[in-house]
């Protein structure tokens, strides 16, 4: 079963999947051994990893090269965050085509203009929209574009997030879905999930919701679980934000302790790492062939001379 098929059993087969952001192979890995049933895309997080702010200024071919590599290293579904779409419908139309090749088993485009900046920041933030008409045309675009019928397109409206209200945000997804939106991602900015709720509670669309608990993480999936319209649960940042807490004790405590004497123990042993890495298969191959090459030198060594005794 391809990873797109899967990732539609998997909701169908638990009623909510949950999502990880990934920004390397390593955090894929990560996320997979955890149980996660698939892996997003960020584009947040592979800002954040270029340490620059989410603001378009990643291209799509950086994040392409971080989702094949990705993709080469986990069997998980992967959700690809393309912000915009890169530009209008046409822009959208060639970035299908090369996420799908890639290795992708959705998109979330959402409904800013570009360049968008990123939808959590709160004091003095640019949060502008892009009229209904021309963002439906991304969606039918990416819909029409799509080879595999399994691939999902998510439609996300960032309506909450600039302050647009619950009535524009159920306008813009029901405009959305009519454009062939497989999901609808609702994205809020509140410290408390009572806004995502309310969209859920009032969402009479056929097409199920998407939700990324950033801002408000007391959303548990007990909780998302009985609106019974939530099918995805997105955790957009914590994989950056988990290994930059990390990294910052770490580097500090070697700093303060003028070596790495007190750090060594309550951090991975370099074995563990060897494990994520598969360096054991990577011994096995050596034994196979690099030594059995070694042996096959010897023995055309051993005949030459043999021969020209």
């Amino acid at each position: 079963m391809s990873p797109d098929k899967r990732l539609r059993a998997r909701m169908a087969e638990t009623k909510l999947v949950h999502i990880m952001a990934a920004h390397s192979p390593l955090s894929a890995i990560l996320a997979e051994e955890a149980g996660f049933d698939g892996l997003w895309a960020s584009g947040f997080e592979l800002s954040a990893l270029y340490g620059l702010p989410d603001m378009s200024l990643i291209s799509m071919t950086q994040h392409l090269d971080m989702l094949r590599a990705i993709a080469g290293r986990t069997t998980l579904p992967i959700i690809a965050d393309i912000d915009t779409g890169y530009g209008n419908a046409i822009n959208v139309i060639y970035a299908i085509g090369e996420y799908e090749r890639a290795g992708a088993s959705a998109v979330v485009i959402e409904d800013k203009i570009f360049p968008k900046v990123t939808s959590l920041v709160v004091a003095g933030s640019r949060q502008e929209l892009l009229r209904i008409e021309e963002f439906r045309g991304k969606i039918e675009a990416a819909v029409a574009t799509r080879r595999d019928p399994d691939f999902l397109v998510i439609a996300r409206t960032e309506a909450l997030i600039a302050d647009l209200g619950e009535a524009e945000a159920l306008h813009r997804a029901q405009a959305y879905v009519e454009a062939g939106a497989d999901m609808i991602l609702i994205h809020s900015k509140k410290k408390d999930p009572l806004e995502i709720e309310s969209f859920s509670r009032a969402w009479t669309g056929s097409v199920p919701l998407v939700i990324v608990p950033n801002a408000y993480p007391d959303l548990d999936a007990e909780r998302v679980k009985a609106p019974c319209n939530i099918r995805m649960m997105i955790y957009g940042n914590y994989g950056i934000r988990a290994a930059a807490t990390a990294m910052q004790e770490t580097f500090r405590r070697i700093i303060a302790n003028g070596g790495a004497q007190n750090v060594h123990k309550d951090i991975l042993p370099v074995e563990e790492i060897f494990r994520l890495q598969k360096m054991n298969e990577v011994k096995a191959a050596e034994a196979r062939f690099l030594v059995e090459r070694t042996l096959h030198r010897r023995d055309y060594q051993d005949f030459n001379t043999i021969d020209s005794a």
